[in-house]
């Protein structure tokens, strides 16, 4: 068995002095930096600590885990965007959920992965509460009920949530397109299955279109199931 390493001579002193430096929001704004250029797979603490010039283990201070880490980076992209939503008291509540989500799409779109990041985490804080508080009494105010308000504003966030992951899926970034996602190649590759091959372009293109098709979808559906035009 091999002696343990000896420890380093002021390791404890520095850990303290790097702790002391940084913070959840400084790491979790860097983490957001350093997520366009690697994307959620090469995101490490490692990584991040060498873009903050401090050692692995000072990370540790603040979070013990990546997905404690995704679930700060979540909450600062939640805090990133509410800056840009403006409620409108005098818009139909079609308006307010159209308006949330391509506001909700286009934050997510700012980063490589946005929608993994967002999917599944935690907020970190309360901050959410104002907007779901405003979101949930302005629905209650147009007729819904709680349960109701709840159902169709998830139902509208999860469609957004999972459009947007698989739109990154093929352009991570605006303007980029990940290999492989070839539409001509794909038409060939598909000439015994005209109706597959023909499907191509509302599959893995126009997602600014079927964004806005597929939102007054789900609007259509909500106000069919609950009678609130």
């Amino acid at each position: 068995m091999k002696p343990p390493a000896a420890r380093e001579p002021g390791a404890g002193k520095r850990a303290k002095t790097e702790k002391a430096r940084i913070d959840k929001t400084r790491v979790a704004d860097t983490a957001l930096d350093l997520l366009n250029d690697v994307g959620l797979e090469g995101l490490t603490l490692r990584a991040i600590a060498k873009e903050l010039n401090v050692q692995a283990p000072a990370l540790y201070w603040h979070f013990k885990n990546k997905q404690a880490l995704l679930d700060e980076m979540a909450t600062e992209m939640y805090r990133r965007m509410v800056v840009d939503i403006v409620y409108e008291p005098a818009a139909g509540w079609q308006d307010h959920l159209r308006e949330s989500n391509h506001g909700l799409r286009q934050s997510l779109l700012r980063y490589r992965d946005g929608a993994k990041v967002f999917s599944g985490s935690r907020f970190t804080g309360d901050q959410h509460g104002e907007g779901m508080e405003t979101e949930l009494g302005y629905l209650l105010r147009a007729g819904f009920t709680l349960q109701q308000a709840v159902r169709a504003s998830t139902t509208a966030f999860l469609f957004t949530i999972g459009f947007v992951t698989e739109e990154q899926g093929v352009s991570p970034l605006p303007g980029e397109r990940r290999e492989g996602f070839d539409l001509e190649e794909r038409t060939a590759m598909l000439a015994d299955y005209p109706l597959a091959a023909a499907a191509g372009p509302e599959l893995f293109d126009r997602y600014e279109e079927r964004f806005d098709e597929g939102l007054d979808l789900i609007i259509a559906g909500i106000e069919t199931r609950y009678g609130i035009h």
